[in-house]
């Protein structure tokens, strides 16, 4: 199934989805990709063919070699041009058509960052020590913060240029939380709302393994004991 692409000058949206050996999981997701959306597969160095997949079934592809969670995220996040974009995991855990609100939310000024808080669905969708690890961090984000979110997941919606203007730089695990923790130094009105978490396709690059998630867990605390970042950038109010 191809997914439903429209000339780069009538998109308004660009969904920017990591990937790392996702061949298994592409057409599922690029196929849920609302219609008038741009999809931007950064392929970060996958071996399975998810690159020419990902062209075959309509999406944008942005090759990044360095690896990182984060780098493939920024890669996406620069080679983008829509007025919004969007960041959704590749694997088939989490459906980038429930991204529709979360847009009309920034688009109406109603929010500057809107974030999904997963809710599993089924055994298997989220390993004990991820949600373990994940609860840590939140806790420690509101202490940092004062934002009460229960989340840091790959789902969200923001402004271009709100987001370059915070001058993100984590290029590892790090890079989601860095986001919310810069954008409410900022001052950005950050939305959560839960979205339900699929059984993933394939291992996890990150928390699939106590050590994986060990060592998100570390990145993540390094970027909550950075001194508060000067930004340009007041969110994504019009």
């Amino acid at each position: 199934m191809k997914a439903v692409t429209t000339s780069p000058t009538h998109l308004d949206v660009d969904v920017v989805l990591p990937c790392l050996d996702e061949a298994e999981a592409l057409p599922w997701v690029l196929a849920r990709i609302p219609p008038g959306w741009r999809a931007l597969v950064v392929d970060n160095g996958s071996t399975d063919g998810s690159a020419d997949l990902a062209r075959e079934l309509g999406a944008t592809v942005v090759h990044e070699p360095r690896r990182g969670f984060g780098a493939a995220c920024h890669a996406g996040l620069t080679a983008a041009t829509a007025d919004i974009v969007c960041f959704c995991d590749c694997d088939a855990s989490l459906d980038p058509s429930l991204l529709a609100p979360f847009v009309h939310e920034v688009r109406e000024g109603r929010a500057d960052l809107v974030l999904g808080r997963r809710r599993p669905q089924g055994p298997g969708a989220w390993p004990a020590h991820a949600r373990a690890g994940n609860l840590a961090v939140a806790r420690m984000l509101r202490r940092r913060t004062g934002l009460r979110l229960h989340d840091l997941g790959p789902l969200r919606a923001a402004r271009r240029e709100s987001l370059l203007a915070l001058g993100l730089t984590d290029r590892r695990s790090g890079y989601p939380l860095q986001m919310v923790v810069r954008a409410a130094d900022a001052g950005w009105r950050v939305t959560e709302h839960d979205v339900p978490y699929l059984p993933r396709t394939g291992a996890s690059k990150v928390t699939g393994t106590w050590r994986g998630t060990w060592q998100a867990v570390r990145d993540m605390s390094r970027v909550l004991h950075e001194p508060a970042a000067r930004t340009t950038t007041g969110g994504g109010r019009r």
